[in-house]
Order: C-alpha cells, then structure tokens, then sequence
C-alpha cells in the first residue's frame, strides 16, 4: 500500500489527497450518486462552483485570512467594471453582521482550518475545521438561503464525523456547532448546537454505509448511477421513451 500523504493547506483538496482519504463531503457525494462520487475523485468530473458556493467560500476565506487568494483564483465576484458583484457586496455585509455579535465570534474563536488525518470505521479519513476550541468545542462556519435549509444539507453527518475524528486523535469528545448567517434581505444569525442523540445516529449511519463505498472507491464493487444528477446527465445517451411516464407523479 502507498504511504499516505501528509496532509496540508495546499494539498488538502488535491486529487491524491481525495483517492488516499474519505471526507465527510466525499461521503454525502457517495450517498447522492457514486458514479458521481467516483468520477470527481478521479478528475474525470469537475463540476463548476455555483454562485451560491462562491459566496460561502467568500464569507469562509475572509475568516480563514485567505480571502485575497480566493480573489486573485475567482474573478467572478468582479463586474467587468472591476467592481464587486452585488451579491458579494452582500456576503461583505454577511461578515460585518458576524462581526458585530459577540456570541458569534466567540464561536468562530478557535484555530481556524484545523486538519486532522484518522482511521474511523477501517476507513482513512481527513477533516478540516473552521473553528477548533480544544477542550471546548467544534464548530463549523455556514451561510444558507434560510435556517430550514440546514437539515437538507446533512450537516448532521459533518458534525458526526468532525466529533468522531476529534474524540479518535486526542481522546476528547467535544460539542459541535454551527455557527450560521442567512442570505436573507435582513440577515439572520445563531449558533446551532447538534444534539448528541442526532450525532450519534448520523455516525451510525456512516459505520453502516462506509464499508461498501469504500469497496466502490477501490474499485472492488461498481459504481451505481442516480441517473438524475449532472453528472449522469452528461455521460447519458439519448434513448426513446414514453411520453406518459412524465405524467407520472
């Protein structure tokens, strides 16, 4: 077996990196479509950041300290005027709502990007936190449409695994939260605290299906195909079918 790599900033989303290590956002990519998955990690499929994307990582690096590096690789957040799009002129006023609370920020006060390698469940896993308060707490930083749209994005399952990962490399099991910011006309903000009952059902989950997507990701099983994301939309040939099945509810 091939040494694994040691893992840093600038290699942490490398195509290496991704084959050698399960994240928890590579495990949502297998339980969505593991052809999907599979692809991605290859580099065979390289889907496009949305706009949506551009404006969380846009809130995200100001926080890391590496917003003017996100800048310099994404062009896009600029008008051909060279003047900020609105919708980050939006994110600008996301950071300095944060800014301004107090409970807020003393959840994003821990080590910022904190990497952590582990093996969970016989499986190599990496992590990254936005903020890490050792004996304290977890917590991760995320920008949505509206609250109710959390529970859509499985954060269930992020904070099981970054709970996980902390408790198996320093033996301290620590609460997780996520600190949260609306793109609303009127930006909303809390901390949302994950209860354990819910973490532990998600890691549950996760013990349960990681060993066939690891066999999936070795190339031991094959891929099954949603048939319904991009990325099958795109390999898809035309076939003739019934006009009557898109009546179908």
């Amino acid at each position: 077996m091939a040494r694994r790599i040691k893992l840093n900033q600038s290699n942490y989303y490398s195509e290496k990196a991704n084959m050698q290590y399960f994240s928890i956002s590579q495990y949502k990519d297998f339980m969505k479509c593991e052809a999907m998955a599979l692809a991605k990690i290859t580099g065979a499929y390289k889907p496009e950041m949305t706009r949506a994307m551009l404006i969380g990582s846009f809130v995200d690096t100001y926080f890391e300290g590496t917003q003017e590096q996100f800048i310099k690789e994404n062009p896009a957040v600029f008008t051909r005027k060279n003047e900020l799009r609105s919708e980050f002129r939006k994110a600008n006023q996301i950071i300095s709502r944060i800014e301004n609370d107090e409970l807020f920020m003393k959840f994003m006060s821990g080590e910022k990007q904190r990497i952590m390698t582990f093996e969970m469940f016989g499986v190599p896993w990496k992590m990254k936190m936005d903020s890490y308060l050792p004996g304290i707490c977890i917590t991760d930083l995320k920008i949505v449409a509206k609250f109710r749209a959390l529970p859509f994005w499985r954060y269930d399952l992020q904070g099981a695994g970054y709970q996980k990962g902390v408790e198996i490399v320093t033996g301290e099991r620590l609460p997780f939260y996520l600190a949260v910011a609306t793109k609303e006309r009127t930006i909303d903000l809390d901390v949302f605290q994950i209860p354990q009952s819910t973490l532990d059902a998600a890691l549950y989950e996760i013990e349960r299906n990681i060993g066939h997507y690891a066999e999936v990701k070795a190339g031991l099983v094959p891929p099954t195909y949603c048939g319904e994301c991009d990325y099958c939309k795109s390999i898809k040939a035309a076939r003739i079918r019934n006009y009557n099945e898109l009546l179908e509810v």
